[in-house]
């Protein structure tokens, strides 16, 4: 990759290749120093769009539901195409009551309490993967193992059957992702709508043959004596096997990469002198996987002098955010200790991720196993980035899990 930094004016937020042929950490200082409510000009029939940067800024336009709405899309592909077509049946594009009320149907089947069980089988079979991969001698960490435990998860969730998991992931990544260069929008289009008929599919099965999967549970619910039809409940499938799927995986792979270049870090999560929770918070404030989302504004209002107008399109970027200098100490240095940490990965305010617990857990999940079975992280191949203007991450992570023959001796016992 290379790491140029670019001139403040060059900058296209919308434009994937930004952030794959250029590091950013400059730009966005530049932004919440001088220009803290950016104006990203249209480019190429593309329209503009402002751009937020500060983290109390993005945290009070999550909060504000009067003068913005997520109803005309969340993320800049639907945006700036015009709209979500999920918008108010899907959770993420849907604002008000109708959000209230499919936040409470999905929130039963992704409480803590209610996922024990699915805990206890993330643990399972992550450290299972884990000491695969060690006793391997080598891998790629992001397809043997951080592929494997979000959608692993997720797909029992719903009841996707095995033999369909991997044909789901390649959709979700070439629907949000990719590091091929020749996958445009159009393909990714046509990914979204493939991970849609599949879920249409499965609904159909699912009212003529319940289960006890969340596919099964939202076939049976209804708002105000209303059932939710087949796709409202096919776009919430969506929803969560996308965000089910992309951020843990993601998150995931940033902190094995991170970890093998700061061995010291690794040896505080070694020695238990960092809380796993502390932990976990650190590596998703590290890596701030879902570079941003987006609001479009419902009635004028005025952000540091800026005039924000009907229509208008803002989007709030965890990428800057995650690293202000106005709310975290050191936020350029990799902490696993660190605390507090308000970090945004999840977002905040109505919209603040259904399924963060179970994102944690299956973080906390791979760092225990991390820490329990080797001494270390070698990276034996570069990586590889995805290009998005969405996410970011990697898509591949060639390492060596060096490792703790104590520690595996105890786990056999």
């Amino acid at each position: 990759m290379t790491v140029s930094t670019p001139a403040l004016g060059t900058v296209d937020l919308g434009d994937p290749d930004t952030f794959a042929d250029h590091e950013l950490g400059a730009f966005w200082r530049t932004l919440r120093d001088t220009a803290p409510v950016h104006w990203n000009p249209p480019v190429d029939g593309r329209r503009g769009f402002w751009a937020l940067s500060r983290h109390d800024d993005i945290m009070a336009v999550y909060r504000d539901d009067v003068n913005f709405t997520s109803e005309r899309g969340n993320v800049l592909v639907t945006l700036l195409g015009g709209g979500d077509a999920g918008a108010g049946r899907m959770l993420a594009v849907t604002d008000g009551y109708r959000h209230h009320e499919l936040r409470k149907i999905l929130q039963r089947v992704l409480s803590p309490r209610v996922l024990s069980e699915v805990a206890a089988a993330v643990r399972a079979n992550t450290r299972q993967l884990v000491r695969e991969a060690v006793g391997a001698g080598g891998c790629d960490f992001a397809e043997e193992i951080a592929s494997r435990i979000p959608m692993t998860t997720i797909s029992n969730l719903l009841g996707v059957p095995e033999q369909d998991r991997d044909y789901l992931l390649a959709q979700t990544r070439a629907a949000l992702s990719t590091d091929d260069e020749d996958v445009d929008e159009l393909d990714s289009e046509m990914a979204r709508n493939e991970i849609l008929m599949y879920f249409m599919d499965l609904v159909e099965e699912r009212r003529e043959a319940p289960g006890d999967d969340v596919i099964s549970m939202l076939v049976g619910s209804s708002i105000d004596g209303v059932p939710l039809s087949d796709e409202d409940v096919v776009l919430n499938c969506y929803s969560l096997i996308i965000g089910g799927d992309e951020t843990s995986r993601l998150t995931m792979i940033d902190s094995v990469h991170t970890l093998a270049a700061r061995p010291g870090q690794y040896r505080r999560l070694k020695d238990g002198e960092v809380a796993i929770d502390t932990a976990v918070d650190e590596v998703l404030r590290w890596a701030s996987p879902t570079m941003h989302f987006g609001r479009s504004v419902v009635r004028e209002t005025e952000l540091h002098g800026v005039r924000l107008r009907p229509g208008e399109i803002v989007t709030l970027w965890h990428a800057s955010g995650n690293r202000d200098e106005r709310v975290f100490d050191r936020p350029a240095e990799f902490d696993l200790g660190r605390t507090p940490n308000r970090h945004m990965a999840f977002g905040y305010g109505p919209h603040f991720c259904v399924g963060s617990y179970l994102a944690k857990v299956e973080i906390a999940e791979l760092l225990m196993a991390l820490r329990d079975f080797t001494t270390g992280v070698e990276r034996t191949g570069e990586a590889l980035p995805i290009r998005s203007n969405f996410l970011t991450g990697f898509s591949a992570l060639p390492v060596r899990l060096l490792p703790d023959p104590r520690g595996l001796k105890e786990a056999d016992r």
